[in-house]
């Protein structure tokens, strides 16, 4: 189903929430939403953006399974350009798509800032520019 993430988002966004990600398995049969808000999210909140969800989803036709709620982490992803914008300061693994011409794919560093397009991290003493478009996966490392 094209649209189920959209729907997801939505509704999820409607309730005042950010919608961090949203996959599915099982031949889309369970359905994971990872929600997030500045103050964080707790128990409460997770079962009120399910219930939320399920009546979406049987107004939507959508069939599934198993639909689980939660808060993205410690390690919360990082996709859009504003996660990048909003956690600048703390510290990220980033793991890019290609080599860069050193034969270096994964970096850990100090997220320093984000133009929308290139992400800078602080890596080693050194301050790399990474290409959004060029990232596979990115998550912020957490300080226990």
């Amino acid at each position: 189903m094209a649209g189920l993430s959209e729907i997801v988002e939505q509704a999820v966004n409607g309730m005042g929430f950010e919608c961090v990600d949203f996959q599915q398995s099982n031949r889309g049969r369970m359905l994971r939403v990872f929600i997030d808000k500045p103050q964080g999210v707790d128990v409460d909140d997770c079962a009120d953006v399910s219930r939320q969800l399920t009546r979406v989803f049987a107004v939507e036709g959508v069939d599934y399974d198993r639909l689980e709620v939660s808060s993205p982490g410690l390690d919360r992803p990082l996709r859009k350009a504003g996660d990048f914008q909003r956690f600048a300061g703390q510290r990220v693994e980033v793991r890019m798509r290609e080599r860069d011409a050193t034969g270096r794919r994964r970096f850990a560093g100090l997220l320093v800032s984000c133009d929308g397009q290139a992400v800078a991290v602080e890596v080693d003493g050194q301050v790399i520019s990474l290409p959004l478009a060029g990232m596979d996966r990115a998550r912020l490392v957490p300080e226990l």
